[in-house]
């Protein structure tokens, strides 16, 4: 490594400039002009400490960040990635990343350069989960570009480990908690919700309040896999965003639910109105798989609306009524109120199961997100009548 002042003139002006010569970590001679020594130095020290530790990427042999995004995209696809997956990747590379540093190297994506660009997404109006989604995604990018050599560090990977040390995973449980009544509906909710089920929409909401399928393994959900006689429903497949069909997104994804004959009876029903055709359990009018919005907008919110579980909009109609909108307007509630049954005591009126039971009647893969999500909802040991009873029992043996 060697650090060598040039001098030349040139249209009768004296210049200069600073060379640094080097070997990198193929052996091969390479060289950086720099136009001050201080600079030339600053380069000469940090190139000199990653040849050394073998972790060297000369810039001519990086890419940019766009290329390396795109590259990024083609192992997902040689991966085969689902399309829904994949399109995601492909909208925070295109709207987000190439905006702010699709030309810098790769190489030289440097932890301020990730702050930077973070600070960035902030002025620009990114939300602030928008921001760690595509944090996500460019560490996934650089992740990629190390494995090709392409990069020596990944910046937001060392960013995520420094972030660990000043907030503990159980903060941001806390931080993160979902709320009865706000995130997962009430029993009282849930009743009257049940009694405004109306038509086909009825057997279809039914289901999702007493097994907590997700909305792709409801619309995937086919009458095969519906057994009557024992009162289960198996989750075989899923649809997905596009519509098609396919094995759920995880080992665990697929299970056995066991449901109420309030349910069997609805689907019962539903399936002699169908003619007892096979095929899917709750298709659209031709015989298709439904949408997402559309089991949403035309099902779950107008039954919302009807039950009187509604919050306001802040506007009023042309008689001067104040205009109201479903309270919980997602599928994942109802989700989260199956997770919060199956958790609670069976004198609170739930099923009183275990940690690990609850996790393979949601089709978590692991029990860790199980508890992240619903572990403050499950009753402890030493609460209310069980510490009563604990203490009196250990002052009558005294």
């Amino acid at each position: 490594m060697s650090v060598r002042k040039r001098t030349w003139t040139g249209h009768g002006v004296q210049k200069e400039a600073w060379i640094v010569t080097y070997f990198d970590t193929k052996g091969v001679k390479r060289q950086k002009t720099f136009a001050r020594k201080r600079e030339a130095d600053a380069f000469a020290s940090k190139t000199d400490t990653e040849v050394r530790e073998g972790i060297h990427v000369a810039e001519r042999h990086s890419v940019s960040v766009k290329k390396a995004g795109e590259l990024w995209i083609a192992t997902g696809e040689g991966e085969g990635l689902e399309r829904s997956t994949l399109d995601q990747k492909r909208r925070h590379l295109k709207l987000h990343i190439e905006t702010f540093i699709g030309d810098m190297l790769i190489s030289k994506l440097t932890v301020p350069a990730v702050r930077e660009f973070e600070d960035q997404l902030r002025v620009a109006g990114r939300s602030s989960a928008m921001i760690k989604k595509i944090l996500v995604s460019l560490g996934g990018i650089m992740a990629d570009a190390m494995e090709r050599g392409l990069a020596t560090r990944n910046s937001v990977r060392d960013i995520r480990r420094n972030r660990k040390g000043r907030h503990s995973r159980q903060e941001k449980r806390q931080k993160g908690r979902l709320e009865i009544g706000l995130d997962i509906p009430t029993r009282d909710e849930i009743r009257a919700l049940l009694g405004a089920l109306e038509g086909n929409w009825r057997p279809l909401l039914l289901t999702v309040v007493f097994t907590g399928l997700r909305s792709s393994e409801l619309r995937g959900l086919r009458w095969q896999d519906v057994d009557f006689q024992r009162g289960e429903i198996n989750v075989r497949q899923r649809v997905d965003q596009f519509r098609q069909m396919g094995a759920p997104k995880s080992e665990a994804g697929t299970r056995t639910i066991p449901v109420p004959p309030l349910v069997i009876n609805a689907l019962k029903e539903l399936k002699l109105k169908q003619g007892n055709k096979p095929g899917l359990a709750f298709p659209n009018p031709d015989g298709n798989s439904r949408s997402h919005s559309n089991v949403v907008k035309k099902g779950l919110q107008p039954a919302m609306i009807r039950a009187g579980v509604t919050i306001g909009t802040g506007k009023r109609d042309k008689y001067g009524k104040p205009i109201l909108k479903a309270k919980y307007t997602g599928l994942h509630a109802l989700r989260h109120f199956y997770a919060s049954w199956l958790i609670n005591r069976k004198e609170d009126g739930g099923l009183g199961l275990p940690a690990k039971m609850v996790q393979e009647r949601l089709g978590h893969a692991s029990i860790v997100m199980t508890m992240d999500v619903y572990g403050h909802l499950f009753p402890r040991s030493d609460d209310g009548k069980e510490l009563e009873q604990a203490a009196n029992t250990l002052f009558s043996a005294t």
